[in-house]
């Protein structure tokens, strides 16, 4: 089903959208089934709003893995579940100092936000100190915008981290409501919902996005953007699945570089002033269109992911220079 059959241009639904129309869901379903050939169209539609909200800049994030594997969740896609058998590196937290050097790494790449990301179903208060006396040397001597991801928190778990500084939580949906419990069975889809709303109550900013290419069906990718608008979050990180061997989705191959760019424009034409991040998967599954997907996205994590590697920075860098954009770096990146 294409744009026309609602009537609708690609043009036009990017004036709407700038005149303040809010998608439904026939359009969101437009624009997942939109044919090949109006691809550059779509793409041309999204940079518009893209470009009235953010310009042609770009933001950068960097990963830090804090703790790796051992996690007692069966999240079908993660290579650090109970049940994957992946060949990943498994350790427990990170001192403080591999923490601030990550930092320092994360700065010297432009990034503009560090993120510490944790396995496991949630921290132990003991690990949330832990994190909270971290985030306020790193604030202190490198002044990243710092986001957490450490799984399922109580509430004054989350206030202990927004008192030490940490600006947001990630904590995605990956999918929607109806296909969760197919790719998770130790936790729910409203524990998940649970745990954004106790970080916004202690402050903090929601990051929060999906996956897409789980044997989800279009109707699925629909009910999750539509959650995320509901919840109002600030950054969504769209992933594209890795099928990493060893792990229950391993033979899991659904989408190509043109979905993936759809995927793209129904999130900024859906939330056309959040900051909407290319994460796992873009050089597997984008792979030569990559640069296409800045036309829609404002935001890439630079260097590697939690298990798999992503390009080189330098080839980041190089990319978002041809496009003629420029990163956002953070404020003590600047010549201030």
């Amino acid at each position: 089903m294409t744009a026309a059959a609602f009537d609708v241009s690609w043009t036009q639904l990017a004036e709407d959208v700038l005149g303040g129309h809010s998608l439904t869901r026939e359009n969101c379903r437009s624009i997942l089934d939109c044919p090949d050939e109006e691809l550059l169209d779509l793409l041309a539609a999204a940079y518009r709003v893209r470009r009235q909200h953010f310009g042609n800049q770009v933001q950068l994030y960097y990963l830090q893995n804090a703790k790796s594997g051992l996690c007692p969740e069966d999240c079908g896609y993660c290579s650090q579940s109970k049940l994957s058998t992946a060949p990943i590196d498994k350790y427990v937290w990170l001192n403080e100092e591999k923490l601030l050097e990550g930092a320092r790494t994360a700065k010297a790449n432009q990034a503009r936000t560090y993120c510490i990301v944790a396995s496991g179903r949630g921290p132990t208060d003991r690990e949330v100190e832990h994190v909270s006396n971290v985030v306020r040397k790193i604030k202190d001597e490198t002044g990243l915008h710092i986001c957490a991801c450490l799984g399922l928190l109580e509430p004054h778990q989350a206030q202990q981290l927004a008192d030490a500084g940490v600006d947001r939580v990630n904590h995605n949906l990956n999918t929607s409501r109806r296909f969760y419990d197919d790719i998770c069975s130790t936790h729910t889809y409203d524990d998940r919902l649970n745990t954004l709303k106790v970080a916004s109550d202690a402050g903090m900013e929601l990051c929060c996005g999906l996956i897409a290419g789980m044997g989800e069906t279009h109707e699925d990718i629909v009910d999750v953007v539509m959650d995320l608008k509901e919840l109002n979050v600030e950054s969504i990180p769209v992933n594209f699945l890795i099928a990493i061997d060893g792990t229950p989705l391993e033979q899991t191959h659904e989408v190509n570089p043109r979905y993936c760019l759809k995927v793209l424009a129904l999130l900024r034409l859906a939330h056309p002033d959040k900051e909407i991040r290319i994460a796992g998967g873009r050089e597997v599954h984008l792979r030569s269109m990559q640069p296409l997907g800045l036309y829609a996205a404002n935001s890439l994590f630079v260097s590697d992911y939690l298990t798999t590697k992503g390009q080189e920075p330098s080839a980041d860098f190089q990319m978002i220079e041809d496009m003629g954009f420029e990163v956002v770096a953070s404020p003590l990146n600047s010549d201030s």
